[in-house]
């Protein structure tokens, strides 16, 4: 079975038709290269706090879908708030996937230091922030990967112990 998953690319120049998204189509790719995951949602929203929450709340709230990816929106700019906004809807924090992310993306840049990304639940659905460029967002995602299936079959409710 594959776990349904829902990209929502934050980015106000994307959202006037400024950017074309570059990144949301490398996250797709990579969900789908991964197997175990079919992307069921996209959407491009500017780095409005609000219109973020009501995308996140929108898709986690329809109770089927598993994963909610947003690239976009996680460093020091003014704008950039979709940490913020992701925070402002979660029930509980999942912090391993966006302290992962980090850790590893120091061993490629120090850049990676100003990552604000989070990461939690709300109901049944993760939500996972991930950075805005393309090389970076498909870079964290091989970090996560291999802990997103069972992350996903616990949060559905799986009552296997971890297998360590």
């Amino acid at each position: 079975m594959k776990h349904r998953c829902a990209i929502l690319t934050i980015s106000d120049r994307g959202a006037r038709g400024e950017r074309k998204d570059l990144s949301g189509p490398v996250l797709k790719a990579a969900l789908e290269e991964h197997g175990g995951f079919v992307v069921v949602g996209e959407e491009l929203v500017s780095d409005d706090p609000d219109g973020i929450s009501k995308a996140l709340v929108g898709w986690c709230d329809r109770g089927d879908i598993a994963l909610v990816l947003t690239i976009g929106g996680t460093g020091f700019s003014p704008r950039d708030l979709a940490p913020e906004a992701t925070a402002a809807v979660i029930e509980r924090p999942a912090p391993g996937f966006a302290e992962a992310m980090r850790h590893e993306s120091l061993k490629i840049t120090p850049h990676a230091m100003i990552s604000r990304a989070v990461s939690g639940i709300r109901g049944s659905t993760l939500i996972i922030n991930f950075p805005g460029s393309p090389k970076a967002a498909r870079e964290c995602f091989e970090v996560v990967a291999p802990a997103l299936p069972h992350a996903l079959d616990k949060l559905a409710g799986d009552p296997s112990d971890c297998g360590r």
